[in-house]
């Protein structure tokens, strides 16, 4: 509860709905038994939008049928095959009611009836055709979507050597079939909801019954329902609003392309939360060790994997530390470094006219802007522009007295080392933290570095994802999942405490 408060007080941050709204439906009207009167309504909701498409159906007994759709989001060959043909060819009668046109006439496969008008206009944007029926109370809704979707690729953001190619993409139901493709079980629960005032965006939490806990889903689903935006863009947006603590540079929820890496977490009692119109998936709750576990962990042998793991703690302590440590060594402690590197740093830097603090900021700085660059421009020449920042402007700098050789070496064997961490938002506040530690090393030497350390351990203990310990788990026999990769035969509890018993159902 103490949570929920804290998490309460943050919805002041939230965006409020702009003063001028846009022509919006009367919540409670309803379809009219009169044919002109509805279609006055929908001309007056949606003025000045000419992909709307009014066609007038005139059977061969003489009654009139209005169909309605969006053109630019549906398939206009479902409704001519589907609706229209049906109607003008079929029809030997006059139909009577609602019931009547709907099972008689129409051969699409989704077709519901409403009788608010509400309904009536999400349906129409969500890619729907309507029928409206004189002297009816309903009308009809037939699922006619025609939005053009790429096609199923490998995720860029999480290659992998061995393992499914596939990977999400941005139409939701298509990442829905994806995870039931995975997971042929009636147990994979799905709540949907209807977020952003403007973009109705739908996002859907997803969940293992019987595996997840129920704590842990009440909250998540009182986190997204408490949800008070106009838009809802990418799955970015859902995660600032439900995470516990905005202000750390740690992610508290992880995203991912990958669909059975979703299906992994969802065995393992986890919350999958899926966002229309992104491919990137949100997966809750996040600890240390899922920022450092890669999908492919579990495809190669578990000698291997366990090893790539030792690698990847080793490197992210010289992703954060290495910098610092080189600043703080050349510039307070250098009795500690043998006397022949001592005197080699010192012959590469006599022409550098700034303090060491200044050469590895500088540095830094540099491969930010070049890595920011290298992502933003189009790939070839993004690659273009990395290898040349990389090499000639780094060995120009060298040459022309800015920074020393050593400072080059360490912020190149530094960015490698982030390169190794695959949860990219993980990485992110990696590199963060190297900026503040660069800071209390240039002006405490070791000092700064082990209080920075402390700080940053004290965090990670404190921190929490949906209740979780972010050093979740600590019990020496869920270690064997942690600093080693077990064999897949060998693992007989899940990795998080929940309330239920942890032991494969």
């Amino acid at each position: 509860m103490r949570r929920l408060r804290k998490w309460g007080r943050m919805l002041p941050r939230q965006l409020s709905l702009p003063e001028e709204q846009p022509t919006a439906a009367d919540e409670t009207a309803m379809v009219s038994p009169e044919l002109e009167a509805n279609e006055r309504y929908l001309r007056d909701v949606f003025q000045d939008c000419s992909d709307l498409v009014y066609r007038s159906v005139r059977l061969k007994a003489g009654s009139e049928l209005l169909v309605v759709f969006v053109s630019s989001l549906v398939n206009e060959q479902i409704i001519d095959d589907h609706v229209l043909k049906p109607m003008l060819s079929l029809a030997t009668d006059v139909p009577a009611t609602v019931d009547d046109c709907a099972d008689a006439l129409l051969t699409a496969g989704t077709i519901e009836r409403t009788p608010s008008m509400t309904t009536l206009i999400r349906k129409l944007l969500d890619g729907y055709a309507i029928v409206l029926v004189p002297a009816g109370h309903n009308a009809i809704t037939v699922k006619a979507s025609g939005i053009k979707q790429r096609s199923l690729e490998e995720p860029s953001s999480e290659p992998v050597i061995r393992g499914p190619r596939d990977g999400f993409i941005e139409n939701i139901a298509v990442n829905m079939g994806l995870l039931r493709n995975r997971l042929k079980t009636s147990r994979l629960k799905t709540e949907s909801f209807m977020l952003g005032e403007l973009t109705q965006t739908q996002v859907i939490v997803v969940y293992l019954s019987g595996i997840v806990s129920p704590a842990l889903l009440e909250e998540v689903k009182t986190r997204v329902k408490g949800i008070r935006v106009d838009g809802i863009i990418d799955s970015g947006y859902v995660e600032e609003f439900i995470e516990d603590l905005p202000y750390s540079p740690f992610p508290q929820v992880h995203s991912t392309e990958r669909p059975d890496a979703v299906a992994a977490e969802l065995l393992e009692g986890r919350i999958a939360i899926l966002v229309d119109n992104t491919p990137f998936v949100l997966v809750l709750p996040m600890t240390l060790w899922t920022g450092l576990q890669a999908s492919e962990d579990y495809y190669i042998r578990w000698p291997i994997a366990t090893f790539v793991r030792w690698i990847r703690f080793l490197f992210i302590f010289i992703a954060i530390f290495a910098p610092p440590l080189y600043v703080a060594v050349t510039t307070f402690h250098q009795e500690m470094i043998p006397t022949n590197l001592v005197l080699s740093i010192a012959s590469s830097r006599e022409a550098v006219p700034f303090p060491a603090l200044i050469e590895a900021l500088l540095m830094e700085i540099i491969f930010e802007a070049l890595r920011e660059a290298g992502i933003r421009l189009p790939k070839q020449i993004g690659q273009a522009v990395s290898i040349v920042g990389a090499l000639v402007i780094g060995q120009a700098a060298v040459q022309a007295g800015i920074i020393s050789a050593p400072v080059v070496i360490i912020v190149s064997i530094t960015g490698i080392a982030a390169f190794t961490i695959p949860r990219y938002s993980f990485a992110n506040g990696v590199r963060l933290l190297r900026f503040p530690m660069l800071f209390l090393a240039g002006t405490l030497g070791l000092y700064g570095i082990v209080l920075g350390f402390l700080g940053i351990l004290l965090h990670l203990a404190s921190l929490r994802s949906f209740g979780i310990p972010y050093f979740t788990p600590v019990s020496f026999g869920s270690l064997k999942d942690i600093l080693i990769r077990s064999p897949i035969w060998a693992r007989t509890t899940r990795s998080l405490p929940y309330e239920r018993s942890g032991k494969d159902q």
